[in-house]
């Protein structure tokens, strides 16, 4: 497992956050459902690349970030529509749309394919953004895993509101009972439930970062804050970082 530790951090880190960012890396490293670990890495570097993007920041100024034209300041490592996804989704999510999604989606990139890089870049900025916020540098990025994409698809994935195909709660396959622990759950979660194991890795990080999924429905439940406090600051943090859901 990848070594992560935050003993130098401004303030005392509890022991579940870098353990919980041990085992991102490691889901990072391995082959997902779509793509390779190689691959999956290849993803993670370029969400850092995208911040020194020169079109990235172009379009986050622009009236529309569609009127402006150029190519993407890219480390070479994946295809156009992956890298207009990461660069797009990590620097201007307020400006994501629908035509976006199916511009992007229409040809060379399949919405398994979408979910996944989707799941990596909430992985990357989450852990990033902690260690920006400790005083850190990133973590190094994690060796890749050899091995091949699983490609599977799981059952029961439908249109249900979202841009992609969901599971629904209360119908899940064997496979896929650990997803939700209940019948009911937020649509942020489901919304990556095409890839199952990027729900899992969004729980875990989750857990540790926020509350775990299982608490959240507790509204007296909270950590050395109180859980009102604890919302107060998610939702200015969601509402600077131009949350788009």
């Amino acid at each position: 497992m990848t070594e992560i530790s935050y003993a130098d951090a401004c303030v005392p880190v509890r022991e579940d956050i870098p353990a919980s960012h041990r085992r991102a890396w490691s889901r990072l490293a391995r082959p997902g459902a779509w793509w390779s670990g190689s691959e999956r890495v290849a993803v993670a570097a370029e969400v850092r690349n995208a911040s020194k993007c020169p079109l990235c920041a172009e379009r986050k100024t622009a009236p529309s970030p569609n009127s402006v034209e150029g190519k993407h300041a890219t480390l070479g490592a994946l295809p156009d529509a992956a890298v207009e996804v990461i660069h797009r989704v990590t620097t201007d999510p307020g400006s994501l749309s629908k035509s976006w999604f199916d511009a992007v989606t229409s040809e060379t990139l399949s919405d398994g394919q979408y979910v996944e890089i989707i799941g990596v870049v909430v992985t990357v900025v989450s852990i990033d953004s902690f260690c920006r916020g400790m005083g850190l540098p990133p973590n190094p990025l994690p060796a890749a895993e050899p091995g091949d994409p699983t490609r599977r698809r799981p059952e029961g994935a439908e249109h249900d509101g979202a841009w992609v195909p969901m599971l629904d709660p209360s119908r899940l396959a064997e496979s896929e009972a650990d997803l939700f622990g209940g019948s009911r759950t937020g649509n942020v979660i489901r919304a990556l439930s095409l890839v199952p194991d990027e729900v899992r890795g969004l729980k875990d990080l989750s857990a540790a970062h926020y509350l775990a999924m299982d608490d959240m429905i507790d509204l007296d439940k909270g950590r050395s804050i109180d859980r009102r406090q604890v919302e107060l600051i998610a939702g200015r943090v969601s509402a600077l970082n131009e949350c788009f859901y």
